[in-house]
């Protein structure tokens, strides 16, 4: 086949064109040179010189061509019509070049800064936390990381998304603060690509946290795509990830399992907070512990290894520590959640302790119990319990499942809420029952006689893509239980779920027993997990359906009230019914958020308190509340 001219021309004038910015500018330039050379051919020519000059060398004609084709001022003072016509040709021509070559350089000049925006230089940090992924629970986590970098000299935390680099570092300054000496480092790029997850350097990352990108419609398959990526990684250098990820759907833990290995560990977050609100619905302020154990500021878990504790038994590991609480031990490998009291340290072996700091982890001498304060630890016979649940949201199915596991035989749940439920499981103790209104309306609560409910567990619909609409839908409904409480002159149960932690504050007016912030709870637990990963065994065996769980129980339960007792004394009542103390909560605090709700986690066991028969014991123990 043959092709003319002009399609030669074409195909090859495409093929510069598509060489980029260096090209196009060289192509301006053939054209300059080739419009100076034929309008100064013409002037030598037709002998077109101006009229006030001579006849010119052709090169001085050439640069006044070019010096007219840059500057078209320069040919206001010609004379000659002829010379002036030929000098507008080349002129005109000038500027339709200049002007081009102006756009071309500014237009290559923007592509470069756009892409210095998006950061695409390698990132060259080491022991870093590196943050795969982006939704809200980013800023939660950055802030605990920042916390827990106090101690550090320098530290970092480096995260790559698919979000713009300038608009992720507004963000993250905007919603943190002052972040210490933890510098936030971001990258633009999408961690299923191994190129991109270069970019940020993850062989030399201390943890790895990847998160459930925002508003996706299958967030688990690419939380997996993700740790599939770093872990198969060809390029990859010997040595094991510290991965910890975020799934939303437990059918899925399968196969993350399958990709992750022993290099990642998982965080059921619709399961977490399941087990959560049901059972701070039942025992409010459970979830201000979890916050207290799992957030950097305040008392933390570590792990310590005391030689002269050798040989003694668990329960006086307890009594040996006054600014500490034992809560386990790390026996033979194994963590082991509140023990057995007579169980004996062996050689190597190390105590779980909740703790302020780890400088502050030493050995005293023994605390004594008072036993005549110690009371007969009966325990109240369970009975069947009613539970209004006012809205629903996808997690109401798991939240069920794990009621019925608690409550006795013939308790009833009453769901409240103008759209249908999701399908509700199988049942054993539980008799559910569904009505279609709205419980923001006062007309509903009372008729609903909301003073016969042991418990009343508002939920937030986290399907309202505004979580601001959820939240205030959440606390009109609040606010009609308190006033519905305060006309009656009768006390209300209520748990409530919130979206936003902002909104807690403002929630607080309505004096409900806890609230539960499920981006925050899972957030503060991906944060514990990535700074370390023994905690995975100890936090799994605390959200574990079977093994030792934390509770509050009646104080009535371990002490007598109304007299001062050390904590000492509770630990001794604690270890007679083969439970772990460690806390209390005031009752007469526990609408109020300055005073942590009333929880007091790791108590100074010397320190003298006086119960309210009102007041409740925190314990880890096996069995239901």
């Amino acid at each position: 086949m043959k092709h003319s001219a002009g399609e030669r021309f074409r195909y090859w004038f495409d093929n510069v064109m598509s060489r980029g910015t260096i090209a196009l500018m060289g192509l301006l330039g053939l054209a300059t040179v080739a419009l100076v050379l034929l309008v100064s051919g013409l002037v030598w020519v037709f002998r077109a010189f101006p009229d006030d000059a001579g006849e010119g060398d052709f090169i001085d004609i050439l640069w006044g061509g070019l010096m007219r084709t840059l500057d078209p001022g320069t040919m206001g003072g010609d004379a000659g019509w002829g010379f002036r016509l030929l000098m507008l040709v080349i002129t005109i021509g000038g500027l339709v070049i200049v002007a081009s070559l102006i756009g071309i350089v500014s237009g290559a000049f923007d592509a470069k800064v756009e892409e210095l925006r998006k950061g695409r230089s390698t990132v060259l940090e080491h022991d870093h936390t590196l943050i795969l992924g982006w939704n809200p629970k980013i800023h939660s986590i950055i802030h605990e990381l920042s916390i827990a970098n106090q101690s550090r000299r320098r530290a970092s935390v480096v995260v790559l998304a698919e979000r713009d680099k300038v608009e992720m570092e507004d963000a993250i300054r905007a919603s943190t603060g002052d972040l210490g000496r933890t510098s936030v480092v971001c990258r633009t790029g999408d961690p299923k690509r191994a190129a991109d997850l270069a970019l940020v350097s993850p062989a030399q990352a201390r943890s790895i946290i990847i998160l459930a990108p925002e508003g996706s419609n299958e967030p688990d398959a690419e939380v997996i795509k993700t740790a599939l990526a770093l872990t198969n990684d060809p390029d990859r250098p010997d040595g094991r990830y510290h991965i910890v990820g975020e799934l939303a759907d437990p059918t899925n833990l399968e196969v993350a399992r399958l990709v992750g290995r022993d290099e990642a560990h998982w965080v059921l977050g619709s399961e977490l907070i399941a087990r959560i609100t049901v059972q701070t619905c039942r025992q409010s302020g459970l979830s201000v512990v979890y916050s207290e154990l799992l957030d950097f500021d305040g008392d933390e878990i570590y792990f310590t290894e005391q030689p002269s504790l050798v040989g003694r038994s668990y329960f006086d590991a307890q009594l040996a520590f006054a600014d500490c609480t034992a809560i386990g031990l790390v026996a033979g490998g194994r963590v082991l959640i509140n023990p057995a009291p007579d169980t004996v340290l062996g050689d190597g072996d190390q105590v779980i302790v909740i703790a302020e700091d780890d400088s502050r982890i030493s050995l005293a001498e023994p605390g004594t119990p008072d036993l005549e304060n110690v009371a007969d630890g009966a325990v109240v016979a369970m009975r069947p319990e009613r539970t209004l649940v006012l809205g629903v949201n996808a997690n109401l199915p798991l939240m069920l499942s794990e009621l019925d596991e608690y409550v006795a035989p013939g308790s009833q749940v009453r769901i409240v809420a103008p759209a249908e439920p999701p399908e509700l499981p199988a049942l054993v103790n539980i008799e559910a029952t569904v009505q279609h209104a709205s419980p923001t309306r006062r007309s509903v609560l009372e008729a609903l006689d909301v003073s016969g409910f042991d418990h009343i567990l508002v939920l937030a619909d986290t399907s309202d893509p505004d979580l601001q609409r959820a939240d205030s839908r959440t606390l009109v409904t609040l606010l009609q239980l308190r006033d519905l409480s305060s006309h009656g002159g009768f006390t209300l149960n209520i748990v409530s779920e919130m979206l936003d932690d902002a909104n807690r504050e403002l929630a607080e007016v309505t004096q409900a027993d806890d609230f539960i912030v499920s981006d925050k709870l899972i957030a503060l637990l991906l944060s514990q997990v990535s700074e370390n990963r023994r905690l995975t065994e100890v936090f799994e065996t605390l959200f574990e359906s079977e093994g030792s769980e934390i509770y509050l129980n009646p104080v009535t339960e371990y002490v007598v009230p109304g007299r001062p007792v050390d904590f000492y004394t509770v630990l001794e009542a604690a270890r007679r019914r083969g439970e772990t103390a460690i806390g209390y909560r005031v009752a007469e605090h526990a609408h109020h958020g300055r005073h942590g709700y009333g929880v007091r986690v790791n108590p100074r066991k010397a320190e003298q308190v006086t119960f309210d028969p009102a007041d409740r014991v925190i314990v880890l123990a096996t069995g239901r509340a």
